[in-house]
């Protein structure tokens, strides 16, 4: 029994001592009208990003063997350096090598899935990561805010395709469907 109470004591001394044992989740979702793979193709690209996110002012992408890395320049000077880790059909997953923010261990993913409505796509994007150096809401809020103007940016990407593939169905860009 006293071997048992030393190893309780124990384990909790360590978990109190080694702060959060999770590291911090955003995921932002949203619908825009084209099917995925219409979308993919002109958002798909690992530079693309300089296209669809307004904070991105420039995307150099770069191969260091066979690992691909894009270097992100922001409209306000600073630099992201991140590191390609995966590719699927509609999706990518990336980590952040170099960065200002307030993070560590970041691993984020974008993907899109096919809408319950016809002709529509849900645009995904989710990371994962610790703060350093901020508190863990503050880092939350700097990456929601990235993440909510990347999926923002991209349904406008996909509103613009869309119109003009079908002039006669012009679709408006309300933000009623962003969620959380």
């Amino acid at each position: 029994m006293r071997m048992m109470k030393l190893a309780l004591v124990t384990g909790f001394t360590l978990l109190i001592g080694s702060g959060s044992a999770y590291a911090i989740t955003v995921k932002k979702r949203t619908e825009a009208p084209g099917l995925p793979p219409e979308i993919w193709a002109i958002v798909g690209e690992f530079c693309a990003i300089k296209d669809w996110h307004p904070a991105v002012a420039k995307c150099e992408e770069t191969k260091e063997g066979d690992v691909t890395f894009r270097t992100l320049t922001l409209k306000d000077g600073g630099k992201i350096k991140e590191k390609l880790t995966g590719t699927e059909d509609l999706a990518y997953t990336y980590e952040i090598v170099e960065s200002p923010l307030p993070i560590k261990n970041y691993k984020s993913k974008l993907w899109l899935e096919v809408d319950d409505e016809p002709d529509r796509s849900v645009i995904l994007w989710q990371s994962d990561f610790d703060a350093n150096g901020a508190s863990d809401d503050e880092a939350t809020k700097i990456i929601t805010g990235i993440l909510k103007d990347g999926v923002k940016g991209i349904k406008a990407q996909a509103i613009t395709a869309y119109d003009a593939k079908h002039p006669d169905a012009k679709e408006s860009d309300d933000d009623n469907d962003d969620k959380k």
